[in-house]
C-alpha cells in the first residue's frame, strides 16, 4: 500500500515538474518570437550604420554571397582573422562605388575585435569602424580615438604597425602598452582589404 502512495506522490510531482517545464518552454519561446523582428531590426540598423560610416558616399549597401577561397582563408586564418559580411557599395544610381567588408580578429587582448572596413574601387580604404571590442579601458580600449583615424584614406596595399612612430601611409602608430590590439586591429583591416582587392581584381586570392 505504502509503495503505491508512494507511487501516487512520485507520478504527481513528475506531472508537476512537466507542467512546469512545458509552461517555461512556452513562455521562453514566445519571449523570442516577441523579441527575434526588433533584434532583427536592430542589428540590421547597426549594420547599415557601419557602412555609412566607412562609406559615405554610397547611397545603398547590398550584400553578397562570398567566401574566401581555401588558400586566402587559410592565410587569413594563420593571422586570427575570419572574414563576415560583405556588401556592395552602391551610388543612388545603382554604380558600384567599392565594397565593405566585415573582418574580425580573434587575437585581441580580451578576445575577438570586429570591425567594417570601406574600399573603394581605386582601392583606397575610406574608413574602418569597430563594431565590437572589450580590450582594456585606457589601453586597447582607446582604439577607437587613436588607430581607427590612421587608417581613413589610405590606398596601400597592407598596413604594418610600429612603436616609432608611423612615417609612411602603411604604417600604424601602435597604442602604447596595448600592442596586441594594435596588431589584432591591423591584421583585420588588411584581411578585410585582401578580399576587397580581390574583388575588385587586383589580387590574386593564391598569393
Amino acid at each position: 500500500m505504502k509503495n503505491k502512495k508512494d507511487l501516487s506522490v512520485m507520478l504527481r510531482e513528475a506531472g508537476i515538474l512537466f507542467a512546469i517545464t512545458l509552461i517555461a518552454g512556452l513562455v521562453l519561446g514566445l519571449v523570442y518570437e516577441l523579441t527575434k523582428e526588433p533584434i532583427r531590426i536592430q542589428q540590421e540598423k547597426a549594420v547599415q550604420e557601419a557602412c555609412g560610416a566607412v562609406f559615405q558616399s554610397a547611397a545603398s549597401f547590398e550584400k553578397m554571397e562570398y567566401t574566401p577561397e581555401p588558400i586566402l582563408a587559410e592565410e587569413l586564418a594563420g593571422n586570427g582573422v575570419k572574414i563576415g559580411s560583405v556588401y556592395r557599395a552602391l551610388s543612388s544610381e545603382g554604380d558600384l562605388l567599392g565594397y565593405v567588408v566585415e573582418s574580425a580578429s580573434s587575437e585581441g587582448y580580451a578576445g575577438r575585435i570586429v570591425l567594417y572596413l570601406g574600399v573603394a574601387v581605386d582601392g583606397t580604404l575610406n574608413d574602418i569602424s569597430i563594431l565590437e571590442i572589450a580590450e582594456t579601458p585606457g589601453l586597447g580600449m582607446e582604439a577607437q580615438d587613436l588607430l581607427v583615424p590612421q587608417f581613413h584614406n589610405k590606398n596601400v596595399d597592407a598596413f604594418i604597425y610600429t612603436k616609432t612612430g608611423a612615417t609612411a601611409d602603411y604604417e600604424i602608430d601602435a597604442i602604447s602598452g596595448a600592442t596586441k590590439t594594435t596588431r589584432a586591429i591591423t591584421n583585420a583591416v588588411n584581411g578585410g582589404l585582401k578580399v576587397a582587392h580581390v574583388l575588385l581584381g587586383g589580387g590574386d586570392e593564391s598569393e
